[in-house]
């Protein structure tokens, strides 16, 4: 769903800018918030998986395909402030390096893949894992659903956009029943990759997952015929080798490179769902070359290098190592702050005590 420049006229492009600047920057602040000792060294990585399974575009209908968005994903598994960063990270790597996403657009790209997906999908993970069972299924199940619905979610923010600033004269009726059609079947895919992603980690390191916080149910005893809450038991001190995050990193990264560099080559060759309704609909007829197009890895090839196999692969390593040495550059810088507000924040207290 990557909008390339021309769809969007430039004041509306701008006005987008604006909106996506601002929510980069109120999540910089939400992240210092949820960035702690788990999250940290993870939200890179998240980015990094990301922009790896957006490479994979798989079938959805005749001659359509469809790819990752991401935010569900990065919502439930490093907190919803922190998913926007990874997601507009993300967006900003390709857009840069890959020509993948218009530079003009990528305000609109940030509202509409990062910002809307993120918050719709986030907003009903929480609501369904408040009714349903307190249960790592339950997680899995919340994934699965607030996944589906942030992809046609996405594509009706897309389309108010374009009603406001677009750039042809198409009925808006036609391009919004064309888009939210092909993306609810879009939000399919997104939704199995992210119920399979977050349950796999669900399973062997729910400690991780921010969605699942809190996961544990209360035990119950019976006293005089009625239930009452059990006493919390002491605090269990685990070793740090115990609670370290290294193994599912390196199995995360390696992941992500073999998705880049290798298993993207037998991705789906049609367009996604939004090139499809603009070629289709005729919303495409203005659209302007990338300011990126002679970028050495445009278009998801590397420059001079003939073979399409090893040009992809390459440049989609290339771009799992960018983005994970970004992210994790970003979110670590973040981490410190954080470490050293609260440090501030005890010293200042110690003094008022003296």
């Amino acid at each position: 769903m990557h909008v390339p420049d021309g769809f969007i006229n430039a004041p509306v492009s701008a006005a987008a800018g604006v909106v996506a600047a601002g929510a980069v920057a109120v999540s910089l602040r939400g992240a210092r918030r949820e960035l702690d000792e788990r999250t940290a060294p993870l939200a890179g990585l998240v980015a990094a998986f990301i922009f790896a399974v957006q490479m994979l575009n798989f079938p959805v209908a005749a001659g359509t395909s469809g790819h990752l968005l991401g935010g569900a994903l990065a919502a439930i598994l490093v907190g919803p402030y922190t998913g926007v960063l990874c997601v507009s990270v993300v967006l900003l790597m390709q857009g840069v390096l890959f020509a993948d996403g218009g530079l003009t657009a990528l305000g609109v790209n940030i509202t509409d893949m990062a910002i809307t997906t993120t918050v719709v999908s986030y907003l009903v993970f929480r609501g369904l894992v408040k009714v349903l069972p307190r249960k790592r299924r339950s997680i899995t199940v919340a994934s699965f659903v607030a996944a589906v619905l942030s992809v046609p979610a996405a594509a009706v923010v897309f389309t108010l956009i374009y009603a406001i600033g677009g750039t042809t004269d198409v009925s808006i009726g036609k391009v919004a029943t064309a888009m939210i059609g092909v993306h609810v079947l879009i939000g399919i895919g997104e939704a199995v990759i992210t119920a399979l992603t977050v349950g796999a980690v669900v399973a062997v390191r729910p400690d991780l997952v921010y969605g699942a916080r809190g996961l544990q149910q209360k035990l119950k005893l019976k006293v005089g015929g009625e239930l009452i809450d059990a006493p919390a038991a002491a605090p269990v001190t685990v070793p740090v080798a115990a609670r370290s995050h290294r193994k599912i990193w390196i199995t995360g990264l390696v992941t992500s490179f073999v998705l880049a560099g290798f298993v993207s080559f037998y991705a789906s060759a049609s367009p996604d769902g939004l090139e499809k309704v603009a070629h289709d609909k005729g919303i495409d007829s203005k659209t302007k070359e990338h300011a990126s197009a002679d970028s050495p890895l445009a278009d998801y090839g590397v420059k001079d290098v003939s073979d399409a196999r090893l040009s992809g692969g390459l440049a989609g390593i290339i771009g799992v190592g960018v983005t994970v040495v970004a992210g994790s550059g970003i979110f670590w810088a973040l981490r410190r702050r954080r470490t050293s507000d609260v440090a501030s924040t005890e010293v200042r207290a110690e003094e008022t005590v003296a």
